[in-house]
């Protein structure tokens, strides 16, 4: 007798009928086998863990499971919970509510895209809403903190190998905020952000053009600092940026720019320490390099 182990269910049933049902009962008894061997795998295949212990659940329970996932810093049970939130209850105070909080579930789970798209979707659906601001705050602060953190541009990482896109994204969305929402509990703090990421780029601007100088592409040098002296007047940069610019013309040999350049150093920074440190290397104070 032939084995029927590993035959699947078609074969199993063509099988079982072609020996208990001969004849003229052959095909009406394959269909029957056929029907039961389906039911039964069927049935095999609702496991208890594939059950949605979640069906019924109304609005308000569903948004109690997520904000208490979200307490207990269970991100990834949050995020679901808000989108069977969304999903089965699309309208009113809790699916905006979702909408909100699963942009900053996402965040903390270390979805950045997802958290940004989270966000462009409320600003989207909700321009007027009264905690819009708080979306715009948000998206700010993913971007900032994007890589690590933006903190790593003054750290000892090499800062030209790090893309200053997250910031200059960073910056603009806590502009908008500031010029849309002036009144807003998060203007304060996205203008103190602002003010660090301007001087972070500044500063990165000002790393690559040193690093130009030393590999002795010096126009690119000179247009890196002239790019933060126009763009980023205010910050501690331009001190550096100017001391560069010297640099770069007195390699090139533009004497008259190099003397504009100095002049303009020495008025704005009469104490800078790099004069100092030429004058320690017996060279004119903008040829340390």
């Amino acid at each position: 007798m032939r084995s029927v182990a590993g035959l699947g269910p078609n074969k199993l049933a063509r099988e079982i009928s072609s020996r208990h049902f001969p004849g003229k009962w052959m095909a009406p008894a394959r269909r029957m086998v056929l029907v039961l061997s389906l039911t039964w795998l069927g049935g095999c295949s609702l496991l208890p863990e594939q059950i949605d212990m979640t069906a019924g659940w109304s609005a308000s329970k569903l948004y109690s499971e997520a904000k208490s996932a979200m307490s207990d810093n269970n991100w990834e049970e949050a995020i679901k919970m808000y989108q069977k939130l969304e999903s089965r209850y699309p309208y009113g105070r809790f699916a905006q509510q979702a909408q909100m909080e699963v942009a900053y579930a996402y965040w903390k789970d270390g979805d950045a895209a997802s958290a940004l798209a989270a966000c462009d979707r409320f600003i989207k659906l909700h321009p007027n809403h009264p905690n819009v601001d708080y979306m715009y705050y948000l998206k700010g602060l993913v971007t900032f903190n994007e890589d690590l953190g933006f903190m790593g541009y003054l750290n000892t990482q090499d800062q030209s190998e790090r893309d200053p896109k997250s910031a200059r994204e960073s910056f603009e969305t806590f502009k908008e905020l500031v010029q849309r929402l002036p009144n807003s509990k998060y203007t304060p703090d996205a203008i103190l952000r602002m003010n660090y990421l301007v001087n972070a780029l500044a500063a990165h601007e000002v790393h690559v053009a040193r690093y130009y100088i030393k590999r002795g592409a010096y126009v690119a040098a000179a247009n890196r600092t002239q790019f933060v002296i126009k763009n980023y007047p205010n910050t501690p940069s331009q001190e550096e940026a100017l001391y560069i610019l010297v640099v770069a013309y007195d390699k090139m040999g533009m004497e008259p720019l190099r003397a504009d350049a100095e002049r303009t150093m020495r008025l704005n920074y009469p104490n800078s320490a790099y004069y100092t440190q030429g004058l320690e290397k017996k060279k004119p104070w903008w040829q340390v390099f």
